[in-house]
């Protein structure tokens, strides 16, 4: 059953970011060894933890067509929901790039700074096949990738064992169909820690990307961790969360169900309710349990519905709002119908991954096919980080030009001249200087 508590009743570890123990130490180890060893190491850690060991990593790009082509004979709606979502995914990444202007501009007479904006070069993604193929993350990692215009994307994703029996790279079907379908066409069957550090030093075969993106388990973020620096990474993604806002109008049947969703993730998933109505907290407690007992995944929601679940009376929906930006939850819901009091708490709230407002914005929408990206920061990142964009796959640069013959840029090389001697930095007051002297010349002549 899931704990109903009153605000005054939480307790200061609720808001602390959740920590499940470090990793192995052997996270460094494995970094380390694939950096040395390269393709050898990725082989000995496959043997040793993942379902298959392929001698050679590279799926052949026919195979991932001929997936999507069984695909979409078999499982037609399945195969038209991936290509449904990725075009969202794509069409809102492609808005997001278009708010990353170039330009320059003149600051003072003589003085010309601009900002550009470059896609990088390779793109590493990371899709995990645990106990679900998580399809869904191939179209979120790869669209921004695409829309920021990357060059090159690769993907490692952990193998499975051949259809023919032999030591081929081979990995799950729908998650190689996905691949196809999102344009990328080098996939590799290569999982854990060890893909996280092929894709940061490269390997003989597996190339090094700039960045690496995608979730995984706490070895694969403990990885992306150490890795950070050699290569860029999205974020340190935890266990995933949600909190709900409702207010009385909510459906009791659907705010349960989006509790269970979040819930039948994983063991630690941390659902949260937050309303200021005692009477539906306690429909939605007895609604939960109801749907539980047909849930096929009822074994995991149901640990983290008693271990990490719970609902909590407010004594009004702007003290909800307050607890949920101390939380800065992964989604926010905000359960409640049209009008002032909902748009006055769209206004209150600030930290979060993705807001979903109303009733009919269900946090799976997001997850799935509405073009939001769901992978976001968790565990209170929230505030201070978005969720996975087109930004994470795009450098900003600036650039400077100058005609020292101007006031503005004459003023600039004083400036640089005066505080390069402050600092006892010889060089840079000279480098300035002698701009300045070269203009003063020239305007003699």
């Amino acid at each position: 059953m899931i704990r109903i508590q009153k605000a005054s009743q939480i307790e200061e570890q609720f808001f602390a970011a959740r920590d499940f123990g470090e990793p192995a130490a052997s996270v460094s180890a494995i970094l380390k060894d694939v950096k040395l060893r390269g393709d050898d190491a990725v082989r000995e850690y496959s043997g040793k933890f993942d379902a298959a060991s392929p001698f050679h990593f590279e799926i052949p790009a026919e195979t991932l067509q001929v997936c999507a082509e069984k695909m979409r004979r078999e499982n037609s709606a399945l195969y038209d929901s991936i290509c449904y979502s990725r075009d969202l995914a794509v069409r809102f990444a492609k808005k997001q790039r278009e708010s990353f202007d170039d330009f320059e501009i003149e600051l003072e007479s003589g003085i010309f700074t601009g900002q550009k904006t470059i896609p990088v070069e390779r793109a590493g993604l990371y899709v995990p096949a645990g106990r679900f193929p998580l399809v869904s993350t191939v179209i979120m990692t790869s669209s921004p990738a695409v829309a920021a215009g990357v060059k090159e994307i690769i993907l490692c994703t952990p193998p499975r064992p051949h259809p023919d029996g032999t030591d081929s790279a081979y990995a799950d079907e729908s998650i190689m169909a996905a691949a196809h379908l999102c344009g990328i066409r080098r996939v590799f069957a290569c999982g854990g820690a060890q893909a996280i550090a092929a894709m940061a030093f490269g390997t003989q075969t597996v190339p090094a990307a700039d960045v690496i993106a995608g979730p995984g388990n706490k070895f694969v973020a403990e990885a992306k961790k150490l890795v950070y620096g050699t290569v860029g990474i999205d974020m340190i993604a935890g266990p995933t969360e949600v909190f709900i806002i409702a207010d009385r109008t909510a459906n009791p049947e659907w705010v349960a169900a989006d509790l269970l969703a979040q819930a039948e993730h994983d063991s630690v998933a941390q659902p949260v309710l937050a309303t200021d109505d005692e009477p539906f907290a306690r429909a939605v407690a007895e609604e939960i349990e109801r749907q539980l007992e047909t849930l096929p995944t009822k074994a995991t929601a149901g640990q983290s519905i008693s271990a990490f679940g719970r609902i909590i009376i407010t004594e009004n929906l702007a003290q909800a709002a307050e607890i949920a930006n101390r939380k800065a939850p992964e989604h926010l819901e905000l359960a409640m119908a049209e009008g002032e009091e909902r748009d006055r708490m769209q206004s209150l709230v600030r930290n979060y991954g993705s807001l979903f407002i109303g009733h009919g914005a269900a946090e799976v929408f997001g997850d799935y096919a509405a073009g939001l990206n769901h992978t976001l920061p968790t565990s209170g990142s929230a505030r201070f980080t978005g969720g996975l964009s087109v930004r994470a796959f795009l450098k900003t640069v600036t650039t400077l030009r100058t005609d020292n013959a101007q006031p503005g840029a004459q003023r600039s090389a004083e400036a640089a001249v005066c505080l390069g001697e402050a600092e006892g930095l010889a060089a840079h007051a000279n480098a300035a200087r002698l701009r300045l002297r070269s203009s003063e010349t020239e305007r003699e002549k």
